[in-house]
């Protein structure tokens, strides 16, 4: 695709000036990201309502919450990420705001599995669009050195999303409806999309980089293989599949999990569950971003030995938090799990976009989060809502508790992995630097 799209090159602009229009874009950025997420999480706060009026199964709330939504976010997002790479982002990111927004209403109009499913699709085409774009944007306002706590607000984007989500969907579900619900969030996005074109300007490429940065775009082939020379990248996407599939599992059912198996209130999960998830999780996401920010001055090593070490505390103290008697215990004991299980996503996405040139970051953090996405959001809630739906007969309200602990042993995998990832990861820093 010809680059005539992309924008001229920028006039000298002052030091003041230039930190406005970063500062402009990383809160708008971040507002569409949150948007983003409230779309994509809200269906797993209002899995109890829709259950009571149309019987499904878990299984397929797992399909809902996850592949559905997962597959064609897959599909669309590398040719997208692509065009990223090539196009306007900021418009881009508009135009999908807009079609994700507008698919989170049609969710609200779902009269059986088949049209919520084919809504979900269509989320996830939009969404597709978000994300990746997104990262490149801020990739050229923010220098290397910045990008891993600068990634690490950006991404605390996916908290806010899950408390505002969790918070506004539970109390929508009690005083609106669950579709109210879906045609207000629906609504918001409609209206935020134009919002970012007027407010945010798009950055030049490379803006931030040295000099000497490559900002020619190169093929798909080309882009696939900058990202896979690196072994550090290579052992990245398991490690962060793996680490994906379980939080992305742990977070879609824990609500469920909370109101079926230990009998919390919907009103209480409004009250309770929203803050502590949005607290815990935007903690992990900027905590890790902002923790890998200052001892990767140190060591690169700090990219995977931080997200390996909030892996091992994770385990036992979900594990604590699945036995606990009672909602108010269970929900205390998983503020440490919430944390640990989101500090991987900064670290993870700013090792990516470091280590691949300018005009290849958006289709290197696409392949990042195809991986997330299709292993992590794809199978993590399905894996979980096949365990619950195997052992209800025998388990009965139990089975959700049995289900989100089969996810653990993946979780030691994904520790082990995080740390064959540190090994690499300063050997492919000096290499490129040469």
């Amino acid at each position: 695709m010809a680059d005539a799209a992309a924008p001229a090159p920028e006039p000298p602009i002052t030091e003041a000036k230039l930190a406005r229009q970063r500062l402009v874009a990383l809160w708008m950025l971040t507002i569409i990201g949150t948007i983003n997420f409230i779309d994509r999480q809200i269906l797993s706060v209002l899995i109890e309502p829709i259950r009571a009026e149309m019987q499904f199964t878990d299984t397929q709330f797992g399909l809902l919450t996850g592949l559905a939504f997962a597959l064609f976010y897959a599909i669309v997002g590398l040719p997208i990420a692509m065009i990223a790479d090539r196009w306007h982002r900021i418009r881009l990111i508009a135009v999908s705001c807009f079609v994700w927004s507008g698919f989170t209403a049609l969710c609200g109009m779902a009269n059986s599995f088949g049209q919520l499913a084919a809504a979900r699709f269509g989320v996830g085409i939009g969404e597709a669009g978000g994300t990746a774009p997104s990262l490149s944007v801020l990739a050229d306002y923010y220098p290397p050195e910045r990008r891993p706590l600068i990634i690490g607000i950006f991404t605390a984007n996916g908290p806010l999303g899950v408390f505002i989500g969790a918070t506004f969907g539970a109390w929508a579900a009690v005083h609106i409806g669950w579709r109210g619900a879906f045609f207000a969030v629906g609504i918001i996005g409609l209206v935020a999309a134009p919002l970012l074109l007027l407010l945010v300007r798009e950055p030049a490429r490379g803006r931030s980089d040295a000099p000497h940065a490559d900002t020619a775009a190169p093929s798909f082939k080309a882009s696939m293989t900058l990202f896979f020379r690196h072994r550090s990248l290579r052992l990245l996407l398991f490690a962060s599949g793996l680490a994906a599939f379980v939080s992305y599992g742990m977070l879609n059912w824990i609500p469920a999990f909370l109101m079926r198996t230990q009998g919390m209130p919907l009103e209480s999960l409004a009250v309770w569950f929203g803050p502590a998830a949005g607290f815990s999780m935007a903690l992990g996401i900027w905590g890790g971003g902002a923790l890998v920010n200052r001892a990767a001055r140190t060591s690169a090593r700090a990219y995977a030995l931080i997200p390996c070490a909030a892996t091992v505390v994770m385990i036992p103290t979900f594990i604590a938090a699945l036995l606990a008697p009672g909602w108010e215990w269970s929900l205390a004991l998983m503020i440490v799990p919430m944390i640990c299980c989101t500090i991987y996503v900064a670290p993870a996405i700013a090792l990516v976009q470091n280590l691949t040139p300018p005009r290849a970051r958006a289709t290197a953090a696409a392949i990042l989060l195809l991986v997330f996405n299709l292993v992590g959001l794809g199978g993590g809630p399905l894996f979980i809502g096949m365990i619950s739906d195997a052992v209800t007969p025998t388990m009965g309200t139990e089975s959700l508790r049995i289900a989100l602990l089969c996810v653990m042993p993946a979780a030691a995998i994904a520790a082990i992995a995080q740390f064959a990832v540190s090994r690499a990861v300063a050997e492919d820093f000096r290499t490129m630097q040469a």
